[in-house]
């Protein structure tokens, strides 16, 4: 098959055109030959019916072996014999002095009545056999089947020379109407070629038959999102590069404060400040490459946890900055909660509530953690006693580089951001309200039960 689409519809359309065109012509001789076979065996039927009266009326015991007169160039395709009593009595020029049925090998002394087809002369003939009245005249007429098919190719001739002249006209018109159906994908194909690269506006095409509606939706829609991706990338990168700049001048003055120190203490001091700022920008950095990812699109591989168990590694790693803060950490979970969930990704949302709940609740604070099947569903909800949040702070949550001032903790405002993105790709609910048990903030995320 043609690799292009017209070659391909041209090919099977002029195919399709000539096998049907094959099979009309077939089924026209099978029928021709047919009825022409019956009107001439009609015609022969009828000239013995002839010969059989004129017999009857005219032949006299004593005549016979008369030789009719060739009257006509087409005689010679024709024969026939008149048998009175088993005497010839009248045959025409060609015809054997035998009976005809006699050259087919027939043992029969008298042949029964009907067509026949033999050979005689070096010719194949259609030999039709009948009797008089009183079965005592015997009548045989032939004609050559050639002559028969001289006229069915004549017939034919006719009839399908205008329909093989016709066939290359028929290409053609196929040729022209599948290039001008095609020509609004070829017009496209143009479009598609010219375009820059940055060019993400949708595209429309004139005279664009229905059957390239979807395509053409498909292709504005992927343009769409590219453009919502691009537009995306370009704010992500804006707000990222305004935030590290933040952290990072921060590192570079403690450096310059510990080069220019005299002072061991100041010094040490400074080095310890730059420390800490490298730990700030490093976080950074993690969450901005984990949100970046996320927003990519890439789908997670989604497999069977149990949640408590990953509640209690995640305590487990922030155990020791609760612990510097003097607050207090409890965990209540039940047996067993499985959920459907990426281990990474599940861990990294957990640690972001545990360590928001100890970051903004104050020292000697209590925050629990609690783990619970529900009709099904899985909730895990982190509940801190610390200073809570407005209901106009809680409205912003998940805003990028949203933070809520007074709280004298160091951060970038992304942890919320990732938060909300990795529930929405693990398919779980996240609800943020004034705690009544600890009066801080409460958060839940209910899993759909595994």
């Amino acid at each position: 098959m043609p690799r292009s689409l017209q070659g391909r519809l041209l090919l099977m359309v002029i195919g399709g055109v000539a096998g049907i065109w094959i099979a009309a012509a077939a089924l026209t001789w099978l029928d021709v030959r047919h009825e022409l076979d019956e009107l001439l065996d009609g015609h022969l039927a009828q000239a013995a019916a002839l010969l059989v009266a004129q017999q009857a009326a005219e032949t006299e015991e004593d005549e016979h072996g008369i030789n009719a007169p060739s009257l006509h160039r087409y005689a010679p395709k024709v024969a026939f014999q008149v048998f009175h009593e088993g005497r010839l009595a009248l045959r025409s020029a060609n015809a054997p002095a035998t009976p005809m049925l006699a050259l087919a090998g027939s043992a029969e002394e008298r042949p029964q009545e009907g067509f026949r087809t033999i050979a005689m002369g070096g010719a194949t003939w259609r030999v039709f056999a009948t009797y008089g009245r009183e079965r005592d005249t015997q009548v045989f007429v032939g004609e050559q089947v050639e002559s028969r098919n001289a006229i069915l190719r004549a017939v034919l001739r006719s009839v399908l020379t205008p329909m093989l002249f016709a066939l290359p006209l028929l290409a053609l018109a196929a040729w022209w109407a599948v290039r001008q159906g095609v020509a609004p994908m070829q017009v496209l194909s143009r479009m598609l070629a010219r375009r820059q690269a940055q060019a993400l506006a949708p595209i429309t095409v004139d005279g664009a038959p229905s059957e390239m509606a979807p395509m053409l939706a498909a292709l504005n829609s992927l343009f769409q999102r590219i453009a919502e991706l691009m537009a995306s990338e370009r704010r992500f990168t804006a707000d990222a590069a305004h935030e590290l700049r933040t952290p990072i001048a921060a590192i570079r003055a403690q450096a310059q404060v510990a080069l220019a120190s005299s002072d061991d203490a100041e010094r040490t001091h400074a080095l310890q400040a730059t420390v800490q700022g490298c730990d700030r920008a490093t976080r950074l950095v993690t969450q901005l490459l984990t949100l970046s990812r996320l927003e990519a699109g890439s789908s997670p591989v989604l497999g069977r946890l149990d949640a408590c168990a990953v509640v209690r590694e995640v305590v487990a790693d922030v155990a020791a900055l609760a612990l510097d803060r003097q607050q207090t950490i409890e965990v209540e979970a039940q047996a067993a909660c499985p959920v459907n969930a990426d281990a990474t990704l599940l861990a990294v949302l957990l640690r972001n509530l545990v360590d928001n709940a100890i970051r903004y609740s104050p020292a000697g604070a209590r925050v629990r953690v609690v783990v619970r099947n529900l009709a099904g569903s899985v909730s895990v909800t982190v509940v801190d006693s610390g200073p809570g949040m407005s209901d106009a702070e809680m409205a912003h949550l998940g805003e990028r580089f949203f933070r809520v001032v007074g709280t004298g903790q160091s951060g970038s405002g992304l942890g919320w951001s990732i938060t909300r993105r990795i529930a929405s790709v693990l398919a779980a609910e996240l609800s943020v309200s004034r705690s009544a048990l600890l009066g801080g903030l409460s958060v839940e995320l209910r899993f759909p039960l595994a």
